[in-house]
This record gives structure tokens, sequence and C-alpha cells, in this order.
């Protein structure tokens, strides 16, 4: 019987002793061990124990992305340095003049490197909402690849997969999606027609704020073999320290993303009440546009609440006032965290870009942790008043 995501957090799905590399005896180990080297003794000429040179694959790195590639269903995973990284190696599938439609609500740094390095290096992009702009319309003959996320970073705008992907492969195109957001627990793009994931693991599948990471997962053998080419030519694979982090992280990923999303909630709703607030935004709210999609797609609606207060000296203040909730940069661990896009995660994007997207000077993101929520609660009230 096919183990649920919950055990598959913990356990590697049909696991046994034949699987094992001769090489890779753990004597028992629970805890997967960390492979702390960069080379391997091989058994003679021609022979070889399975690894050969930690930039090529690491025993560590591996259970890391076997993990990954079951929680997402997908053929194979790779774990590299940041989840920046993973996009990086990801651009480099494609060659100067392909075209990629892309998410205008995106990832600041996502849309640094789009602008700045894979634009010099040739590729071409087009931004629009893709959660209610016609996609087909903006194909041209040179476009390679649609790129979301959703929910988006931070506007939390939410693309309906299924239907991006039947526009994607009726053209020919790849789909790939950042499913940071909800990790591989709560969202599975490659059962909803994907043909790439990209994570951030620094994020939920860390979930402690302790390490960086970045993932790819794909299920075509044909991608397979040309990003195994890559990342061992480019040489970003995750280092084995940081792999053991993640693959601790992800042993509490479902613990984690059920009482954080259950805390978001509350917190949004209670949000809603509040006079110092003007928009709340979560796919969990019912009057969210992308609230019936978000049902139907995903397991969950995450952790991620966006709001706007009614003014930027209102959100500056807040940001000097939390306590227990902490200002700073990231997501997904099992702190609260606190984020003014406008300066932080989003200081890099053109300011009309920004406007455009509805960061404004007031908005604030907040990433919700495990702390109980009354708590988080308390702290906001006080910060908002």
């Amino acid at each position: 019987m096919p183990l649920s995501i919950e055990t598959k957090c913990v356990h590697l799905e049909n696991q046994n002793e034949a699987d094992e590399k001769p090489a890779c005896n753990h004597y028992g180990s629970i805890s997967f061990p960390i492979y702390q080297t960069a080379t391997y003794a091989h058994p003679g000429a021609g022979k070889s124990t399975g690894f050969d040179y930690s930039r090529l694959q690491n025993p560590t790195r591996e259970q890391l992305e076997k993990i990954v590639c079951q929680l997402e269903n997908g053929i194979d995973a790779f774990a590299l340095s940041t989840g920046m990284a993973a996009i990086t190696l990801l651009m480099e599938i494609f060659k100067p003049g392909d075209h990629l439609i892309v998410d205008s609500d995106l990832y600041g740094g996502t849309i640094r490197l789009f602008d700045n390095v894979s634009a010099k290096n040739g590729i071409k992009f087009t931004r629009t909402n893709c959660s209610t702009d016609d996609i087909e319309a903006l194909i041209t003959p040179d476009t390679k690849a649609i790129y979301i996320e959703t929910p988006t970073n931070p506007m939390m705008n939410v693309t309906d997969i299924v239907k991006a992907a039947e526009t994607a492969h009726r053209q020919g195109l790849l789909l790939i999606v950042d499913n940071t957001f909800m990790s591989p627990y709560f969202q599975n793009p490659l059962d909803l027609g994907a043909d790439i994931v990209v994570h951030s693991g620094t994020k939920f599948l860390a979930g402690h704020n302790d390490t960086l990471a970045g993932f790819i997962i794909v299920k075509s053998p044909d991608l397979q073999e040309k990003l195994r080419f890559l990342i061992k030519t480019t040489g970003a694979g995750l280092a084995p320290f940081d792999c053991w982090l993640v693959l601790r992280g992800i042993k509490t990923l479902a613990l984690r993303m059920e009482k954080a999303s259950a805390s978001a909630l509350k917190i949004a709703q209670w949000l809603t009440t509040q006079s110092h607030i003007t928009s709340v935004i979560y796919p969990g709210l019912e009057n969210h546009p992308g609230h019936k999609i978000m049902k139907k797609q995903a397991r969950g609606f995450g952790s991620m609440v966006t709001f706007r207060t009614d003014s930027a000296e209102r959100a500056l203040s807040v940001l000097e006032k939390v306590r227990l909730i902490k200002y700073a940069e990231s997501l997904g661990g099992v702190e609260t965290l606190i984020t003014y896009p406008t300066t932080q995660t989003h200081a890099d994007v053109p300011e009309e870009l920004r406007l455009k997207n509805g960061i404004t000077p007031a908005t604030l993101r907040l990433s919700v942790g495990v702390e109980n929520v009354e708590d988080l609660i308390a702290d906001l009230q006080q910060a908002l008043n």
C-alpha cells in the first residue's frame, strides 16, 4: 500500500537493503549519515562504489533528493545551494533567443535574475498576470516555457495549474511552477500537469531558518538527463551538512504545515476586523479570488498572509513594534516573520512594477510559524495600536 505524505516526510518509500549501494552501509543509523567527503576511493580500475566525486553526487544529497522527489511525485530531484541557484541552473536549459512567459508577481530575486542575468544571456521574457490574463495570446514562435508561482510572492495571486498546463502543452511548451509557498505537503504541481517544480528549500522544506537550499523536480527523462549534466557541470549541488539539515527539517514538514496554516487562517480572519488594516490577502479567506481554485488544486492554504495597513507610516511602525514576531526576510520557518517587500524581498524590482502588482509602501507580508496563535495575535495587536 502506498505511504501517506505524512509518512513519506519521514521514510523513503520502498527503501530496503536491496536498494542500498554496496558502499553505503549505515550501520542501522536512524538519522541518515552526513557523508562529509569530497571524493571516493575506487575498488579497482573500472570499478566504482557508485560515487566518484561529491560535485557529481554524494550519498547524503542523494537521500535528500530521493525524499523530495517522492514528495513531489517526480522521477528525479536536484538539490542545490539555494533557491536562486536552482532557478539559475534551470535557466541553463534555454538558449539565446528563447522566450518565456512569466508571472509579473514573482519573488524579487527571481525578477532580478531574469532581468539582469538571463536577459544578458539572450533569453526574452514577457510578464503577465497568469492568474487572470490570456497566456495563450502572448505565445510566440520562440516561446519555450511558462513560469509561475502559485500563490505568488507576495500578492498571493492563484493560477489554475491544470489550465496553465493545458495551455502550455497545447503549444508544446514547458510549465514551470515555483511551489515554495505551498510546499509538497499541500500542493503537487507535477500531478496537475506541470513539467518542472522549483522550491526554495530554505523555506518550508528545511523549516528552521538555519540553512539555505534549492530544488528542481522533474518528471521527464529528457529533463532529468539535461539537468544531471548541468548540475555536475556548474557545480552548485547542496553540501552534505546542509542536505542533512533539510532532511531533518522535512521530517516535521506535515506537522509544521498543518499548525502554521491553521494559525494563518485565524490571523487573517482577525486582521480583517482591525480598523488600521485596509486589506487582507490570504487564499483561505472565501473572498480571495483564488479560493475555489486553491480548494481544487491544493490540500491547504498555506501560512503566508499579505496585508496592507492604512498608511506607510503605520506599516513601518508595526515593523518596529513587533516583539515576538521578528522583522526579517525569508519565510517558512518555525518562527513567525514579518517582511517589508518594498525594501526587502522586492527592493530590486522597479517601483513601477511593484506598484502595478500591488506592493505599496503600506504592504506587509507575514510568514506564520508554529507559536501559539493567540500570542501572535496579541503581538500584532499591540504593534498596530
